[in-house]
């Protein structure tokens, strides 16, 4: 839209198909999102309304929530999916706190899809090769795009509370302050957003798929949630002596009664379950642990009043607003039915069959398409809409034969 169109108010609608338009471009059947196919409104959220620091020409971004044209909001949107997850918590007199943790590659161009992920050139003129992990001088040859990256981060307001390369070759990560859930999304999305566009200006390329290479550890999204009063500002996991609290347990007990239901909302791609199922610190459960990177759900060590809990299943491909709002909801679901978590466990362990997670997204999908609380937590038309579009998306992987297929297989009699 011109900006003389969006500052004069103009309104600006869309087909509420799209937000069920599939990653290779198509769409499923039109009874999934209206049959006539009518528009949606897109309304700006004012405090996302941002010039982009990439562009040469004067260009700006605004975050939109998708409404009905009679003023209601869409359940085919993520976004509103999460606002009104956190308006439910609001309803309790509490107020959810989340941080994201996002990690991602970034390689030389690759215009052939056949061929791996290669790291870039540095400025040494040589290519990493795995040896980099958590040094302080590992991101030295990709100095000139992190010196952007930065600069544009503190031009759209996003701060940072750490940066690291990572454990695979030439992959990094990021962890964001904590706060609101929308606001946290929102920022995880603008990240993810200037991340491609400054890699682009500078001849490489991000990837956020969730396993990108093989033999090498994936790239997850984590969130850490916790629950304050409205009123006080109490952190609802601690008690006054320092002691969790029946509601931290409640929240956990949630998490692992819906992470099976939900993990096609985690977990959306079929490349999500290979970063699931080879799990370096990846795990594919619903356990929950005090420190233990193993489980699915990990309390990290810290003072009583930041206690929280880690959803460790996201990948970098997640959408932030659907993996935060799936995950605040199993937790808000936990809190209001008051269920039990399972026994914590600690060191090596073998998750109990009963808190395994589906390890393709044909199970997760099959096993989605049977939860009736995903449908009680985001509604059928979003819940069968999702389902129908990966189903799409599945379809055309396996319209494909891999290398692998062709290489191993075809000398078989």
């Amino acid at each position: 839209m011109t900006g003389e169109g969006f500052l004069s108010g103009r309104r600006l609608q869309l087909a509420r198909g799209v937000l069920l338009q599939c990653i290779m471009g198509g769409y499923p059947p039109a009874r999934f999102y209206g049959s006539d196919d009518g528009d949606l409104a897109l309304v700006a959220e004012p405090g996302q309304i941002h010039r982009v620091p990439w562009s040469e020409q004067p260009r700006a971004l605004a975050i939109c929530d998708a409404q009905e044209l009679d003023g209601r909001p869409s359940g085919l949107s993520t976004r509103g999916l999460l606002r009104k997850v956190v308006e439910r918590y609001a309803e309790h007199g509490w107020q959810p706190v989340v941080a994201t943790e996002l990690e991602f590659f970034v390689f030389a161009p690759n215009p052939d899809p056949q061929q791996p992920f290669l790291p870039p050139e540095g400025l040494d003129g040589r290519r990493e090769t795995g040896c980099s992990a958590f040094s302080v001088s590992s991101n030295n040859g990709l100095r000139p795009f992190f010196e952007e990256v930065y600069r544009c981060m503190e031009v759209l307001g996003l701060p940072r509370d750490t940066f690291m390369h990572e454990m695979g070759v030439s992959q990094f990560e990021i962890n964001f302050l904590h706060g609101d859930p929308l606001l946290l999304a929102d920022q995880t999305f603008l990240f993810k957003h200037l991340l491609k566009e400054v890699a682009l200006k500078h001849g490489i390329t991000v990837v956020c798929m969730a396993k990108p290479l093989a033999h090498t550890p994936g790239s997850s999204m984590h969130i850490h949630q916790s629950i304050v009063a409205s009123d006080s500002g109490r952190n609802i996991f601690t008690a006054e002596d320092g002691v969790p609290t029946e509601a931290f347990s409640h929240f956990i007990g949630g998490q692992q009664a819906a992470m099976a239901d939900l993990t096609a909302l985690f977990a959306p791609n079929v490349n999500s379950y290979q970063r699931l199922c080879h799990p370096y610190a990846s795990p594919n459960n619903a356990c929950w642990s005090h420190d233990n990177r193993a489980a699915g759900l990990r309390v990290p060590a810290s003072a009583p009043v930041a206690r929280r809990v880690e959803n460790r299943l996201p990948g970098a491909d997640a959408n932030p607003y659907l993996a935060i709002a799936a995950s605040l909801a199993a937790g808000l679901y936990g809190l209001e039915q008051r269920l039990q978590p399972s026994e914590p466990i600690q060191g090596e362990f073998e998750a109990p069959d009963s808190l395994l997670l589906p390890c393709t997204l044909h199970a997760a999908l099959e096993r989605l398409k049977r939860s009736d609380l995903a449908r009680e937590l985001f509604g059928k038309e979003f819940i069968e809409g999702y389902i129908a579009t990966k189903t799409m998306e599945l379809s055309s992987f396996f319209d494909e034969i891999t290398p692998w297929e062709r290489r191993i297989l075809a000398s078989q009699v």
